[in-house]
């Protein structure tokens, strides 16, 4: 598994807290990282940073689009794992020109395959598939990229950099 698959791994783990939680996506994340310090662990990878960031900023209207293109499914009906998934797939696909939207459709229809049903997974394929392909017109500027953390994090560590 490559860094940043691991990376949107813990990245969907924070959004999903969160969410059942009731709180602020960016408090789980720090209540996470002092927990990994004061283990010995090593730090989050930066990417999962940028991620719960990007998902925070853009949140409205990521859960504008989920719900304007969810055809029949209301935010609030979806299973908080799905919710969760495609929060993060969105932000990738829509905000985040370093990655391929295939990549990111294909990490979150995985992790759909992983923690939720098949018919998630077939949900989640559907919707995000929609959204990239009509992206152009939906007014939304990319964030600039100068340096994707998780490259650098993968330099760092000797990995093989990943889309």
């Amino acid at each position: 598994m490559s860094a940043r698959s691991k990376a949107r791994k813990r990245a969907l783990d924070v959004l999903y807290e969160a969410d059942i939680r009731g709180t602020s996506a960016p408090d789980v994340l720090a209540s996470q990282a002092e927990r990994r310090l004061d283990s010995g662990d090593p730090a989050l990878n930066a990417y999962v940073s940028e991620l719960i960031g990007g998902v925070e900023s853009n949140r409205e209207r990521i859960d504008e689009l989920l719900s304007t293109y969810s055809m029949g499914w209301s935010l609030e009906r979806m299973p908080a794992v799905d919710r969760s998934i495609l929060r993060l797939a969105v932000y990738e696909v829509l905000w985040r020109d370093d990655i391929p939207d295939a990549v990111a459709i294909s990490e979150a229809v995985g992790l759909a395959q992983d923690l939720s049903t098949e018919e998630s997974a077939a949900f989640v394929n559907g919707l995000l598939g929609r959204l990239s392909d009509i992206k152009g017109r939906l007014g939304i500027e990319p964030e600039v990229i100068l340096e994707p953390a998780a490259k650098q994090d993968e330099l760092m560590a000797g990995e093989s950099p990943s889309p």
